[in-house]
């Protein structure tokens, strides 16, 4: 670790973080955003210097990978060194998550949220977390707004806490909004689970749609919170009731929603397990557990993006394989395409499994 202040050059501390350290900021703090900005730049269009500038040779395009999997676990790599690199400018705290730099704002409120109470430790940050946490405390503040629950009526905006996952793609909302629901899922008695829930979304989706009762299930204590929040803004605690399992409450119910991660991959973060599911665990253990709790005439529904088949790192044969081995079937299925941007840009190197992507909605049934 270095102390940096404002007479570090952009082009000094790429080199330092390259070969290997980290910088402890101790200038202004806009000027430490700067430094990112300019390490940024750097990464995104490396300039060359110089003799070497006048006398280079048209660059080449890099040539494309061998199989879409292969340019995958390259992208995964260059972006794990970009996260290294803008991860290495520090930032100190005080105990009161105060910033002791020159012009630095106000994190109090933001910190608070993230990590609980101050409790007097000083500490540093990179400053790229830092501006996550005041990202999702803005977030939290303004909430997301979801088309489905608007459709359904009353309240609807979402407000991920920190570290749970935003349901900034909605697409999948919607299929839930609009797959018929089974015949019994709405009587007297009926129960529907949310299995890893969230920010509880498609809790509130199903209680919106007349489902007396729904069962929020999720492992992260983040995300617990942060579901009873949202399920009490807009108006169905009620009908809600939040459980800290892993997959499965114990009974039955009449319909078990799941929208696991979509790419059999390992996390390399906290919020990347909302993306990531090494082995497709989630996915296999809520088709192998399903059949055993559904009530009679009950639904399963699998969310599930096919951007693992383009990529090459999940195929279609191995899904409807795990499907039969636990004794389900497909009664039905909706598809829907993508509206984020990564779809549309062609410069992405994973561009044509993105654009051929499809998320479903798979209707299970014993």
């Amino acid at each position: 670790m270095q102390v940096a202040d404002d007479r570090l050059a952009a082009d000094a501390a790429y080199h330092l973080i390259c070969e290997g350290s980290t910088l402890l900021w101790q200038g202004d703090f806009f000027n430490a955003r700067h430094l990112m900005e300019a390490l940024k730049r750097r990464l995104d269009k490396p300039k060359l210097r110089g003799k070497a500038q006048k006398n280079a040779k048209p660059a080449h395009p890099p040539a494309p990978a061998a199989t879409p999997a292969l340019a995958f676990h390259q992208q995964r790599q260059v972006q794990a060194r970009r996260a290294h690199i803008l991860g290495s400018i520090l930032i100190p705290l005080n105990g009161d998550y105060r910033i002791p730099l020159r012009r630095a704002p106000d994190v109090q409120a933001a910190c608070t949220q993230a990590w609980g109470p101050a409790d007097g430790t000083a500490r540093v940050i990179a400053l790229r977390e830092l501006q996550g946490i005041v990202s999702a405390y803005e977030w939290r503040k303004n909430g997301v707004q979801i088309p489905a629950l608007q459709t359904l009526g009353g309240y609807d905006r979402i407000h991920p806490h920190y570290g749970v996952f935003s349901p900034v793609r909605g697409e999948y909302v919607d299929l839930v909004a609009q797959a018929p629901l089974p015949a019994t899922a709405t009587q007297t008695a009926a129960v529907a689970w949310d299995i890893g829930t969230g920010t509880g979304v498609l809790a509130a989706v199903l209680a919106r749609r007349g489902v007396p009762q729904v069962i929020a299930t999720d492992n992260a204590a983040r995300a617990l919170a942060c579901a009873q929040d949202n399920v009490q803004r807009l108006g169905v605690a009620a009908q809600v009731q939040l459980c800290n399992v892993d997959l499965f409450p114990p009974g039955h119910a009449d319909l078990i929603v799941c929208n696991p991660p979509w790419l059999p991959v390992r996390a390399t973060t906290s919020l990347e397990q909302a993306v990531y599911d090494p082995d497709s665990r989630m996915l296999r253990g809520f088709l192998a557990g399903l059949a055993a709790h559904l009530r009679p005439g009950g639904e399963g529904w699998l969310i599930l993006s096919d951007l693992a088949e383009h990529l090459g790192l999940r195929s279609r044969a191995d899904l409807l394989a795990w499907t039969e081995a636990a004794g389900l079937r497909v009664v039905g299925r909706l598809d829907i395409r993508p509206h984020h941007r990564k779809a549309q840009n062609a410069s992405d190197p994973l561009h044509s499994a993105r654009a051929a992507e499809v998320t479903s909605l798979w209707r299970l049934a014993v």
